[in-house]
C-alpha cells in the first residue's frame, strides 16, 4: 500500500511522528509531502532528523502570506505530487491550511482521506482552524478521532459511525517517543541551558500567541497583570514574534523584562520544550496541542481561552479555562501552587487520549479498510440509495451491531441522559436511538 503524508507546521510533525514509524515498521510505501507553511531552521531538514524520521520526499515550499494565498499555492504543489505519486490513501493531520488544502485536492482526485484528529470542535467559527478542521472532515473518507466526544461531533454531524475509529490522540505517542530523545540530548537553546531548569523551583511555562489575546489591548493587559502578581513561580516564557511585537506596540515588554520572575526567552527547538513541559509545575497558554501534552506529562494546565476544541481535557480535570482574567488567573495558579491535594488531583488526571498506541489502531483500520476495498471512491451503481431516517426507544436488551443485522439499519446516535456514540458492543436498553433503515 502507498500511503502520503501531507505535513505543514511543526505540530504535524511531531503529531504524525508515530505514524511514519508505524508505517516503515508495516513495511508500506510512504510519501511524505511537506508544504513548507513555517519554513525556518526548525522546519528544516535537521526537524526530522533530530526526530529520528525520513527527511519529506516532496517539499512545497510555500512561506508564509495570506491563508487564501497559501492555500492555493499549497492545492497546486500538492495536486502535482498526487497525479503523479498515485497513492492510495492521503493522511492530513489536525486544523492548518496543510490539512485544508490536502483533503480538497484529495477529494478532487477521489483519493481517500483519513483524517488524524478528527472531530474536534470549538464551536467558534471566528477561528481559522475550526473552518480548516470542518472543511477536512467533509471530504475525509476515514476519521481517526482521539476521543467519544469527537466521534459524537462527527456522529451528530451525519457521519457514518463505520467511518469513525476511536484511535485516542498522537500526541500521547509523541510524547512517549520523544522525551526519550530529548532525554537522552543536552538542552541545546542557549537561552533555556543557562537558567538550568533542573535547579529551579515552581517553573511555570508560558506560551500566548493566539489572535484573540495578544491583538486585544485590554485582554493582553489583563493576562500581563496576572503574570505580575505570580511572582513566587519562576516564569519561563519562550515569546512568539507575533507576541514580542504587540507587547512592545502595547508598551508592556519592558515591564515583564524588569522582573526577576519572569525570564523572557527566544521560542527553543521541540526536544528541549519537551523537556521544559516536563519539568513544569504548571502550564499557561493558549495553545491547543499544549493542552494535550500537559496532561500526558502529568502537568496542571491553565487555558488563557473562554473555549477549547479539547474539553475532555478539562473534563478529565487536568485542565482549567481561566480566559484573560486576571484574577482567575492568579488565584487557580495560587490554589494549584499551595493546596497539594488539588494540585495532585490534576496531576492524576485520566488521560482521555489514550495510552499511546494511536498510531498501531490508525493503521489497522486503514489496512481493513484497504483489504476490503473499502478506500475505493466511484460513482455508486444506484443514482439513490433508499432508505427512512427513523427514532426509536428500545426496550430490550439489544447491542448496536446486532439491531443493525436485525433491522437493516446503521445507527447514527444514541441518547439516553447523554449523547452516546454507537460502538458495536453499545447495549441500547432503555435508549433513544436515531438510525437509518435500508429498504
Amino acid at each position: 500500500m502507498k500511503i502520503a503524508i501531507v505535513l505543514g507546521t511543526r505540530p504535524e510533525i511531531i503529531k504524525m511522528a508515530s505514524v511514519i514509524d508505524e508505517i516503515k515498521k508495516r513495511n508500506h510505501e510512504l510519501v511524505l509531502i511537506h508544504t513548507g507553511q513555517h519554513y525556518d531552521k526548525e522546519m528544516s531538514e535537521n526537524f526530522f532528523i533530530d526526530l529520528n524520521l525520513p527527511t519529506p520526499n516532496y517539499n512545497i515550499h510555500v512561506g508564509s502570506g495570506s491563508h487564501g494565498k497559501q492555500t492555493g499555492l499549497m492545492m497546486e504543489g500538492i495536486e502535482e505530487v498526487l497525479v503523479d505519486e498515485k497513492v492510495d490513501i492521503v493522511l492530513v493531520q489536525g486544523d492548518t491550511n496543510a490539512v485544508l488544502a490536502g483533503a480538497l485536492v484529495s477529494s478532487k482526485l477521489h483519493i481517500p482521506v483519513g483524517h488524524v484528529e478528527a472531530g474536534l470542535r470549538s464551536f467558534d467559527e471566528s477561528m481559522p482552524e475550526e473552518i480548516n478542521r470542518k472543511a477536512a472532515d467533509v471530504c475525509s473518507k476515514m476519521y481517526f478521532v482521539p476521543t467519544e466526544e469527537s466521534a459524537i461531533n462527527l456522529a451528530s454531524e451525519d457521519i457514518s459511525r463505520k467511518k469513525i475509529f476511536l484511535t485516542g490522540n498522537t500526541i500521547v505517542d509523541a510524547c512517549y517517543r520523544n522525551l526519550k530523545i530529548a532525554e537522552k540530548k543536552e538542552i541545546t537553546e542557549e537561552s533555556l541551558a543557562n537558567l538550568n531548569i533542573d535547579k529551579l523551583n515552581n517553573i511555570l511555562t508560558l506560551t500566548i500567541h493566539r489572535a484573540e489575546n495578544v491583538d486585544d489591548e485590554k485582554r493582553l493587559k489583563s493576562i500581563i497583570e496576572a503574570l505580575k502578581k505570580l511572582n513566587s513561580m519562576n516564569i519561563i516564557f519562550p515569546i512568539h514574534p507575533r507576541t514580542k511585537k504587540t507587547l512592545e506596540n502595547f508598551g508592556l515588554l519592558k515591564d515583564l523584562e524588569n522582573l526577576n520572575h519572569i525570564h523572557i526567552i527566544k521560542p527553543v527547538g521541540y526536544l528541549d520544550f519537551l523537556l521544559l513541559l516536563s519539568k513544569s509545575s504548571l502550564i499557561l497558554t493558549d495553545s491547543g496541542g499544549l493542552q494535550e501534552e500537559a496532561i500526558t506529562l502529568n502537568v496542571p494546565a491553565l487555558t488563557l481561552r473562554y473555549n477549547t476544541e479539547r474539553p475532555e481535557t478539562v473534563t478529565a480535570g487536568g485542565n482549567i479555562l481561566v480566559g484573560s482574567d486576571t484574577k482567575k488567573i492568579v488565584d487557580t495558579a495560587n490554589k494549584i501552587l499551595e493546596d497539594e491535594k488539588f494540585k495532585e488531583a490534576m496531576k492524576k488526571a485520566s488521560n482521555p487520549y489514550g495510552d499511546g498506541s494511536s498510531a498501531f489502531k490508525i493503521l489497522d483500520a486503514i489496512e481493513s479498510f484497504y483489504k476490503n476495498d473499502l478506500l475505493t471512491i466511484e460513482s455508486p451503481d444506484d443514482i439513490m440509495l433508499s432508505f427512512n431516517r427513523k427514532i426509536s426507544i428500545i426496550g430490550n436488551d439489544i447491542t448496536v451491531k446486532e439491531f443493525e443485522n436485525k433491522f437493516n439499519a446503521l445507527v447514527k446516535i444514541a441518547y439516553s441522559n447523554k449523547m452516546h456514540f454507537p460502538y458495536d458492543d453499545l447495549n441500547l436498553k432503555d435508549m433513544t436511538v436515531v438510525f437509518d433503515e435500508y429498504n
